[in-house]
């Protein structure tokens, strides 16, 4: 499978810090990658050169073969934090890319308000942002990213501000996304448990730059089940090996 993301030995410093040596990745057309990593090891960093928010010492990055190193805009980003405007109506937050883009408001409001249902916010158009739950604003955030209309999406631990039960929903619903429109991800946790039950593959990110350790990436592992059968298999004896894998490479 050709990738659509590939990064080729990045390597990022930061006020005289080695924080990425020669990390080289990539991400094929409908998969969802997990990017695993401890605190402190270089993950954001290494999604700000992927994302063109910042130009890397060494390295290139690739989108469908094309070279975008500090380009930003050629991928989505979604962070942590969902950063819905409090001012503005869910459909008005969500439309947001389409009327950077110069699309008409009451196009961009049509053509985002179409994919409410499939993104579970069909009734909430009208609604603010402190009137959702923290999974509907996750939903919320997401659509915003997809409706860039980018063939990447980063997305950044985002649902580690969420209880474990909302999680556990929100992996699930994003699984079923990923396959309904064909989204392809690189999402960024430090949860073990987290990247079994979502990845096709996870990358180990490992260093420690804070004493002098640049990270890079350390091997990757490969979950091999299909995504509609990932709620029964983070229970079985296979999802632990997996676990296992990832957590030797740490």
């Amino acid at each position: 499978m050709a990738p659509v993301l590939e990064a080729r030995g990045l390597t990022v410093s930061w006020e005289g810090m080695g924080v990425l040596d020669d990390v080289s990745l990539s991400v094929g057309a409908g998969q969802l990658v997990c990017l695993v990593g401890r605190s402190g090891s270089g993950k954001s960093t290494l999604f700000h050169a992927l994302a063109g928010l910042s130009v890397p010492d060494a390295g290139t990055v690739l989108l469908e073969g094309e070279d975008v190193t500090g380009h930003p805009g050629s991928v989505a980003y979604m962070l942590q934090k969902d950063l819905l405007l409090p001012e503005r109506t869910v459909l008005d937050n969500t439309a947001l890319p389409l009327l950077l883009k110069g699309v008409p408001k009451a196009e961009a409001r049509t053509r985002a308000s179409g994919r409410f249902a499939r993104f579970g916010l069909e009734g909430s158009q009208g609604l603010y942002p402190d009137q959702l739950s923290g999974g509907m604003r996750q939903r919320a955030a997401l659509l915003r990213t997809c409706l860039m209309d980018d063939p990447v999406v980063l997305m950044d631990e985002p649902f580690s501000a969420l209880d474990a039960l909302t999680r556990q929903d929100m992996r699930a619903w994003l699984l079923d996304l990923v396959d309904a429109v064909g989204l392809t991800v690189l999402l960024v946790t430090h949860d073990v448990d987290e990247a079994v039950a979502l990845a096709d593959r996870i990358l180990v990110l490992r260093g420690d730059p804070a004493a002098g350790v640049p990270s890079s990436v350390a091997g990757e592992v490969d979950v091999d089940c299909p995504r509609a059968d990932r709620a029964g298999f983070v229970l079985t004896e296979a999802a632990l090996e997996v676990k296992r894998a990832v957590l030797a490479l740490l």
